[in-house]
């Protein structure tokens, strides 16, 4: 039945994009690629957190249990999207290693859950956490390509991101982290992926922390300009 799922998945993600493809044929590929994309984050996001806050069990407390049938539903609708855009990234060549390595820990500790028939209780809430700010990041490549996102809202979809990423991705994620390496009941092989995927995250804050101070520095630097050309000095 998962095979099945997943195949399910994989088979809707790519019509989604041919019907995307097909709609918004002057945009290109990755206009396409992206809406799938966003549509994806929007569904994983509220699957993923009626799996770990609504049905349960709590994953801060059963890291390692057998899987429900919701939570291997749920790793199997993001199962296939993750096949459908890491081939997609390979085929256009759009992402570089660190996104590819991503996507690549991300499949494998998904099939993993999915082949030993436990761990799904906190593979769905590291998806919840990875997914939640992935809408704002496709937000902000859309108002980059609608010339929108130099302004307020794109300040705005910037802050909301990087506040986002560090409470939930490594905030939350570093407790969740803990637990599962303090789990009795989590395989050592879960560990290890455990250990891979939050790596990863630390990897993507520090180029997140990069790219904030140089934006925060250029607003400044951008505003003292303005000041002193009306005659203000600070």
């Amino acid at each position: 039945m998962p095979l099945l799922q997943v195949f399910c998945s994989l088979i809707g993600w790519l019509g989604l994009y041919w019907l995307f493809c097909c709609a918004f044929a002057r945009r290109g590929p990755e206009w396409s690629c992206r809406l799938v994309t966003l549509s994806h984050g929007v569904l994983i996001v509220l699957l993923t957190a009626y799996v770990v806050f609504v049905d349960g069990p709590w994953p801060l407390t059963h890291a390692g249990t057998e899987n429900t049938e919701l939570q291997t539903s749920a790793l199997c609708v993001c199962l296939g999207y993750f096949l459908f855009d890491m081939a997609w990234c390979v085929r256009h060549r759009t992402e570089g290693p660190v996104m590819l390595a991503h996507h690549a820990a991300s499949i494998a500790g998904i099939l993993l859950a999915l082949a030993m028939g436990v761990s799904a209780c906190e593979t769905c809430a590291v998806i919840f956490g990875s997914e939640l700010t992935n809408p704002l990041l496709q937000a902000r490549w859309f108002l980059r390509q609608l010339q929108l996102y130099d302004g307020p809202l794109g300040d705005a979809v910037d802050l909301l991101f990087i506040l986002l990423f560090a409470g939930v991705r490594v905030g939350v994620g570093t407790a969740m982290f803990y637990c599962e390496l303090t789990s009795p009941r989590t395989t050592a092989v879960m560990k290890l992926g455990g250990v891979v995927m939050y790596g990863l995250a630390w990897v993507f804050m520090v180029d997140i922390a990069r790219f904030g101070y140089k934006k925060s520095r250029a607003k400044y630097r951008k505003w003292t300009e303005k000041v002193n050309n009306n005659g203000i000095k600070i």
